[in-house]
């Protein structure tokens, strides 16, 4: 609703693009300074608006000094340099405001899309939880690096169940893999650990190997 209220308050009178389209004749040399232009009534149903609209865009167009209206006698094209004036100014703020409605456009599509990736990962995030609920012993995994205090030492050793409240599942060295290692089997670098537990395994398993 707010980018639509915008939009609108963008939008040009008609009676100033009349005024603009005036002007844009007398730049194009299609009326000459000292020439008279329709009347009110007939500048009306040439653009299809009411009178009082083609009055308005009139006197923009006189205020302005590049008309002279004149009761009686109609209107006179007076300036044209003051008509090249107005057109290039009415050019920069179509400008300018063509600019706001591509910048709120974008902001537009912007939110469609944040709100379209926060559904899609809502959906994964449940999708997620589902699954680790059907398939509770999804094993994580941790690579070792030689920084470890527990290099060389064994799991039954260093009480690593004890300590993390998970349970090693594999251990994957080189091209082995040992499943369901015993206590006796000792940690290396660069060794990869699958353990399961809860959701707060991973975090557990981190701290206590680099602690």
């Amino acid at each position: 609703m707010e980018l639509e209220q915008k939009k609108v308050q963008v939008k040009q009178p008609k009676y100033a693009k009349i005024a603009a389209d005036i002007a844009s004749k007398i730049v194009e040399k299609k009326y000459l300074v000292g020439d008279k232009i329709y009347a009110r009534s007939s500048l009306a149903s040439q653009y299809g608006v009411s009178s009082e609209t083609a009055r308005r865009a009139i006197a923009v167009l006189q205020d302005l000094e590049i008309v002279e209206a004149t009761k009686g006698s109609g209107v006179m094209i007076k300036s044209y340099e003051k008509a090249a004036q107005f057109v290039q100014q009415f050019l920069e703020v179509q400008s300018i405001q063509q600019i706001q409605i591509e910048m709120l456009d974008s902001l537009k599509r912007q939110k469609e899309e944040l709100s379209f990736l926060q559904e899609i990962t809502e959906r994964l995030v449940s999708r997620t939880e589902r699954f680790r609920s059907i398939n509770p012993f999804v094993p994580l995994q941790l690579e070792v690096n030689e920084h470890s205090p527990y290099i060389s030492r064994s799991i039954g050793e260093i009480n690593f169940w004890q300590n993390t409240l998970a349970t090693i599942v594999g251990i994957k060295r080189g091209q082995e893999l040992f499943i369901s290692p015993g206590p006796y089997i000792t940690i290396e670098p660069n060794d990869i650990i699958y353990f399961i537990g809860n959701d707060e395994s991973l975090e557990r398993v981190e701290k206590f190997l680099y602690s």
